[in-house]
């Protein structure tokens, strides 16, 4: 974060945008400006307990949704970086309430990348997910839908200094909504739900997905979609490290979801760079421009034909390394149940 004088989080208390913040206060606790909005006057309030503006004099809290553009605007004033965590995504409630799931994730990206080109701000990084690639649901419409807009937004810039670019990434441990702090809670009724034993899902730390938005600032040259390099966990292996004696009752897959889930398809293939650690899908329309991005990045173009699928990944988390991450990154008491 090299020239980031003044920082927003759209959803900026939900999971990423606490640890964000919490990166950030504690490595440049005299930032200039660092915006926390969100519409959920509660967990601002609860997030001032621990972050307070009184201690941290550039922390500000705005109330505001992404569906408004104006109020957007108005906390834009004086930004120079913009993060866009806020979506809607509960893959049932999506697809039960899809004109909800499209104002906000959809009609809430334009109103970011208009208000940030009003506004003089110079670096957006918008947070994607690993359904938006050859999606199924609506969540996954929706966030592909945007991962179009914020790359292409770099076409409609002028001559303003701003560059935009998305991150790509699985299912982050420990966040709201997510398999395992739900087994944890589940495990003592005896029983944990599996929806299908062949399901694998991509994983990441909380900790790597600021990291990844941190470098995504620094390194963006604009209209990439950054995917880091992640294990994969099979569902079986996740409710064994929590729940060894538990019963593991097979559900069946629920509407909406994948086997496995992609975060690069092979369509994406003829315009993916492979970065080391990472992967820069670039938009289609660069497909001539792949080669200087190559040069530029001093990456290299991934095979024809090539995806990243978390049932295909090359790196599985063992049930042991699962019961270190849960140490780790949820609960460090966490121990299996005799």
């Amino acid at each position: 974060m090299k020239n980031c004088q003044s920082i927003l989080i759209t959803g900026g208390t939900g999971s990423f945008g606490k640890a964000f913040a919490e990166t950030v206060l504690r490595e440049y606790p005299h930032i200039e400006r660092l915006a926390i909005y969100s519409r959920d006057e509660l967990k601002q309030y609860e997030m001032s307990q621990q972050f307070s503006a009184d201690e941290y004099k550039g922390l500000r809290y705005f109330i505001g949704d992404v569906r408004d553009k104006d109020r957007l605007k108005r906390a834009m004033e004086r930004i120079d970086t913009v993060i866009h965590a806020a979506a809607l995504k509960q893959v049932p409630a999506a697809e039960y309430n899809p004109f909800e799931a499209i104002k906000t994730n959809i009609l809430g990206a334009q109103n970011v990348i208009e208000a940030a080109l009003d506004s003089g701000v110079k670096r957006v990084v918008a947070l994607s997910t690993d359904k938006a690639a050859a999606p199924i649901n609506l969540y996954g419409a929706t966030k592909l839908c945007s991962d179009k807009l914020f790359t292409a937004a770099n076409n409609i810039k002028g001559g303003r200094d701003i560059r935009f670019s998305v991150v790509r990434y699985g299912n982050v441990m420990g966040s709201r909504g997510s398999v395992i702090p739900f087994f944890l809670k589940q495990r003592e009724t005896g029983v944990l739900p599996i929806t299908d034993p062949a399901m694998t899902r991509f994983n990441i730390s909380l900790k790597e997905g600021v990291d990844l938005v941190r470098w995504a600032l620094d390194e963006a040259h604009g209209g990439e979609i950054f995917v880091p390099k992640i294990p994969s966990y099979r569902i079986t292996d996740v409710a064994e490290a929590i729940g060894p004696d538990c019963e593991h009752r097979v559900l069946g897959i629920r509407p909406g979801e994948k086997i496995h889930e992609e975060m690069i398809t092979e369509s994406d293939s003829f315009n993916t760079v492979d970065l080391g650690s990472r992967y820069a899908v670039l938009p289609s329309s660069e497909r001539n421009g792949v080669d200087v991005y190559v040069e530029r990045s001093g990456g290299q173009r991934v095979e024809p034909g090539y995806s990243y699928n978390s049932g295909t990944n090359h790196e599985f988390l063992t049930v042991d390394a699962l019961r270190a991450l849960i140490r780790e990154h949820i609960d460090p008491a966490f121990t299996v149940l005799a």
